[in-house]
């Protein structure tokens, strides 16, 4: 978050000196990096890689990453959009873009060597959508059932690689959409954040149905997470600083309740999580997102329990897009490896406890991620006009 602007003083009227290095240089640093935007976004990743393995529904009630994530975005695309909006979403798209097509290009050509080919019937179809993995206006095309590699790789690996894909089509659409969002949260601020809600309930409760599933899975994204975005925007314009301080925290917990009340009746309690509930993920999402962005310490400055995690957060921060796109791969990978150790007996004897656990797995999964960002993460830097590095762990 950018400072507050300090008050005009003695040195500041037309009789002053002409201001020195120090000055310049001030003049010239780029705003200070709110810290606890930082650690919210590292403990988000965190939590998606957990869940995405481990599969414990309760996760995303603990903490409904993807909201976050979203507010956090919509946050930063609000305090840039001081520029002229082209140039910022020109500048979004070339940060985000890259290091999907280098997943694609990686990607598409193992689905193309183990025989995806064109659709006989509509082939031209099977062209046109592969240029999604280009610009992904909706989702990328993948091969179903593809054959994995005995021992390295699981079967149906293209299917794990495309998950993920989805938030960059959803980031994507709320970037193209933030200068509308952004104008309706100045004019309306309540309508606006309150929008995406309503569409959801409108959504959930069948008032509206969408026949294309490709206009329907948009749809449905924005409507579960815009309201997140639209709060980082709305934090960001210092919308939430004007209400009276004890709003959000009482309104908050009702929202979030009523969701997970609902997810409740639609039974959560079975093994379905809340991404397959849309409104009671939005609900959830955006009770808790107003209360994290509520309690916002805007820290400059690591606290100090926290400054022996700074190379770990910076790093995650840095390399979050890469991290994203491949942990599901990763999380393949690992398992189908860790499956080997079957294949010693003394394992399997004696200790098959081990061989069960999910904790070793997931420790191999952030070795692979590790790889990941080391081969594939320079590509954030030079996407963001960046001298490429291939560890980001130091602030700057």
């Amino acid at each position: 978050m950018n400072a507050p602007a300090r008050p005009a003083g003695p040195q500041d009227t037309a009789g002053a000196a002409p201001a020195g290095p120090a000055t310049a240089e001030a003049a010239t640093r780029p705003p200070a990096r709110d810290r606890y935007f930082d650690l919210l976004r590292a403990v988000a990743l965190f939590r998606v890689v957990l869940y995405h393995l481990m599969g414990w529904a309760w996760l995303p009630v603990v903490f409904p990453s993807m909201g976050v994530m979203f507010a956090l975005a919509g946050n930063l695309m609000a305090r840039s959009l001081k520029r002229p909006a082209v140039q910022v979403v020109r500048g979004r798209m070339r940060r985000l873009l890259p290091p999907l097509w280098l997943l694609g290009a990686i990607g598409v050509t193992g689905m193309l060597a183990q025989g995806w080919s064109p659709d006989e019937e509509h082939p031209a179809w099977w062209w046109l959508h592969l240029t999604y993995w280009i610009l992904p206006l909706s989702d990328p095309p993948y091969a179903e059932g593809v054959a994995g590699i005995q021992g390295w790789v699981g079967e149906d690996w293209a299917a794990e690689l495309a998950g993920p894909l989805w938030y960059i089509r959803a980031y994507l659409w709320f970037v193209l959409l933030s200068p509308l969002l952004l104008r309706a949260l100045r004019i309306q601020p309540l309508a606006a954040i309150a929008a995406p809600l309503v569409l959801s309930a409108v959504l959930q409760f069948g008032w509206l149905t969408i026949p294309f599933e490709r206009i329907d899975s948009a749809v449905t994204d924005f409507s579960t997470f815009g309201a997140c975005w639209i709060l980082g925007m709305a934090h960001q314009q210092g919308v939430l600083k004007r209400i009276p301080q004890y709003v959000a925290p009482s309104i908050a917990p009702i929202i979030a309740c009523a969701g997970l009340w609902y997810a409740f009746h639609q039974d959560f309690r079975t093994g379905h999580d809340l991404d397959s509930i849309p409104f009671a993920q939005a609900l959830w999402s955006f009770g808790t997102v107003l209360l994290l962005l509520h309690l916002s310490p805007a820290w400059s400055e690591w606290p100090h329990r926290l400054r022996r995690w700074d190379w770990l957060i910076t790093l995650l921060n840095s390399r979050a897009v890469t991290v994203y796109l491949w942990h599901n791969i990763c999380i393949l990978v690992a398992a189908t490896l860790y499956d080997r150790l079957w294949g010693f007996p003394a394992l399997e004897q004696n200790v098959p406890w081990l061989l069960e656990s999910s904790w070793p797995v997931l420790l191999l999964v952030w070795i692979l991620l590790a790889g990941c960002v080391v081969a594939f993460g320079w590509v954030e830097d030079l996407a963001a006009r960046r001298r490429p590095r291939l560890w980001p762990s130091a602030s700057r």
